[in-house]
């Protein structure tokens, strides 16, 4: 019983010395010297410190630290002259954002902020370099996070910005894990009453959209991706949810989610195939047809 005891006094002790590093850590963000070695450990402790993002929130000078280290890459953005170092650097910083934006107490104070919007200028960079697509990707994960918790706020938020066609660009011409995220991010947005209606208030944002889901589609059927294939077909099914765009589908919709192009790639995928018959019963449903069952043009 002592021993176990004892046991526990040292695991307390233990976490005791761990918490004063994370304090001094954070005190060490606001020194430019003392920074770069804070933000890699904060980086490293992120997931195992449940209530660090308040900790960085309410700290002082905390936030005002991480964004200058965000603005101190932008003159490196244009001309594309990012080294891997740089990368790494500001993505520790970016990191630490990601852990403030989806903790329930922080959430409301960054968007109140316009924190996000910090980001954007690395969303809008096109260089495929590794510095620049892992600069982009967690860009991405920040705004994936922000999404990921459903909450009203951010979608309101997200729509009175450019997230949308910047998501759009990422998703015709980035990477395959960019691409994800960034198809996931307006499955989120979609997935929202409002943000549906959003898009598909005007013909423009929605043939945008159906567009380069169009494009995706094509591709994924030369170099297939099951998880990015799950995100493309979750979008068409919730705008399939929307009349006029239900309408338009039915002109539009890729034939190779139609055939049998994409058996292979979803056997063992028992959601996306519900999903993806459901989009094709959704888009059959009050259809004019011929006497033999054929489908007729719209006048």
């Amino acid at each position: 019983m002592l021993a176990t005891g004892a046991a526990v006094t040292n695991v307390t002790a233990l976490a005791q010395v761990d918490r004063e590093k994370i304090y001094q850590w954070i005190n060490e963000l606001s020194s430019p010297e003392t920074r770069e070695n804070a933000l890699l450990e904060l980086s490293k402790k992120r997931e195992s410190v449940p209530d660090l993002a308040p900790m960085l929130w309410h700290s002082c000078g905390t936030i005002a630290a991480l964004l200058q280290e965000i603005v101190n890459i932008y003159p490196s953005i244009n001309p594309p002259t990012l080294t891997a170092h740089q990368s790494n650097r500001v993505c520790n910083a970016l990191a630490l954002l990601q852990c403030v934006a989806s903790h329930p107490e922080t959430r409301s104070a960054f968007l109140a902020a316009h924190i996000p919007l910090f980001l954007y200028p690395f969303l809008h960079t096109v260089s495929k370099t590794r510095p620049f697509e892992y600069l982009r990707l967690t860009s991405l994960g920040v705004i994936g996070a922000l999404v990921k918790t459903d909450e009203q706020e951010v979608i309101n938020f997200l729509l009175t910005t450019e997230i949308i066609p910047l998501c759009l660009r990422i998703m015709e011409s980035g990477s395959e894990l960019s691409k994800t995220v960034a198809t996931f991010i307006l499955q989120k947005i979609l997935l929202d009453d409002t943000g549906l209606a959003y898009i598909c208030q005007t013909y423009e944002r929605f043939s945008h959209v159906a567009m380069i889901l169009g494009k995706m589609v094509l591709q994924l059927s030369k170099e297939p991706s099951a998880r990015l294939l799950k995100h493309v077909v979750r979008c068409y099914l919730r705008l399939s949810d929307n009349l006029r765009a239900r309408e338009a589908l039915r002109q539009c919709l890729p034939d190779q989610l139609k055939d049998s192009t994409f058996a292979q790639v979803l056997k063992d995928d028992a959601t996306t195939k519900r999903w993806l018959a459901q989009l094709v019963k959704n888009l059959q449903e009050g259809q004019v047809t011929d006497a033999r069952g054929i489908p007729l043009a719209p006048q």
